[in-house]
């Protein structure tokens, strides 16, 4: 499957992003799949959904293929495209470019376990030992 281009500006809102997640997570549903699953969370009703992903498949954020009477939509955007794009896109807008900066609020703010720490120590070290 061909995914948007990483160069192209990706800008779902909230609820497609919701939606992207679902299909992230569980691969090609149907619409009341996804909505059974926004359910969990919060009430969504089935034509909200519906309506949502009709306007994301225009964006070109999810295609649709007819499997019988149903339509299964798959993400036409990548987990990781998206992440990078909506992290650079807060980092300039919201922190001025300043990484660390972002990196100590999102610590500050969460309940970092060991184990993501650890990780975080093992990706600086990383990358201290590319930049020598």
């Amino acid at each position: 499957m061909k995914f948007m281009s990483k160069k192209e500006n990706i800008k779902p809102t909230e609820s497609e992003l919701e939606i992207l997640q679902v299909l992230w997570e569980n691969g090609p549903s149907t619409v009341r799949f996804i909505n059974d699953k926004l359910n969990e969370q919060k009430e969504t009703g089935y034509t909200t959904t519906l309506k949502i992903m009709q306007i994301m498949t225009e964006k070109k954020l999810l295609k649709r293929e007819e499997d019988g009477r149903s339509h299964i939509y798959k993400a036409a955007i990548r987990r990781d495209d998206t992440q990078k794009q909506m992290l650079d896109r807060i980092l300039e807008t919201a922190y001025g470019g300043d990484a660390a900066a972002l990196v100590l609020q999102a610590l500050g703010h969460s309940k970092t376990t060991k184990e993501e720490l650890e990780q975080i120590k093992a990706f600086i070290k990383q990358m201290e030992g590319g930049k020598k």
